[in-house]
């Protein structure tokens, strides 16, 4: 069946905003911001000059695009990796640490952010859309556990969760601005961190 012409259009629009911002991400993390202008990226996507403008309004708006896409993208690696769909992960804590990390090494953009190297805009790291997302399926796993009865009852999960996400995202920031030994340091003491301040226990009888 032939589509209709607006869907064709539509669909055409939407494979050039895609080839855009993907050319977007892979300019700005090699490149960085000041360093890279909107007819670079148009070239990089095979487009016309002024192309990109139909779909972004100036430069600083598809960087932060390209920011929100490409951290959407660590993110989303992280989710697969500690709460896959079908299993339970038990240590979804580490897992989750573990995955993040790995996911950095594949997404340039993002781990510049991370690194400092785009301090007008590091602070925008907080606000990054997909962390919400995170955030509420932590808070949505620490749920579930309080009801198995392995998460203490007596505290907030969504204010658990962010206070993971928090100490998560401090972590990949020094691991991109220290290297990976300081996954190998501080790793498991975060992981414990998180299981002592939230893990329950039953009281311990009298004999």
């Amino acid at each position: 069946m032939t589509p209709e012409p607006d869907e064709a259009l539509q669909g055409k629009g939407a494979q050039t905003r895609r080839a855009i911002l993907d050319a977007a991400i892979a300019r700005f993390g090699r490149e960085g911001y000041r360093s890279t202008s909107v007819a670079d990226i148009a070239r990089d996507a095979s487009v016309g000059g002024t192309v990109a403008y139909a779909y972004f309004p100036n430069k600083e708006a598809l960087f932060l695009a390209a920011v929100d896409e490409d951290a959407a993208g660590v993110i989303e690696e992280g989710l697969s990796g500690a709460f896959a769909e079908g299993r339970v992960i038990q240590n979804w804590r580490q897992t989750l640490i573990v995955t993040l990390v790995g996911a950095l090494e594949r997404h340039p953009l993002a781990r510049r952010l991370l690194a400092g190297l785009e301090p007008e805009v590091t602070v925008r790291v907080l606000q990054i859309p997909a962390l919400e997302e995170l955030r509420k399926v932590c808070a949505e796993r620490l749920r579930s556990e309080q009801l198995n009865g392995t998460v203490r009852p007596d505290i907030d999960p969504l204010v658990i969760a962010n206070g993971v996400v928090a100490v998560v995202l401090s972590l990949l920031m020094s691991v991109v601005q220290l290297g990976d030994t300081a996954t190998a340091m501080y790793g498991d003491d975060v992981v414990a961190l998180f299981e002592a301040a939230i893990e329950w226990s039953p009281p311990v009888r009298p004999s």
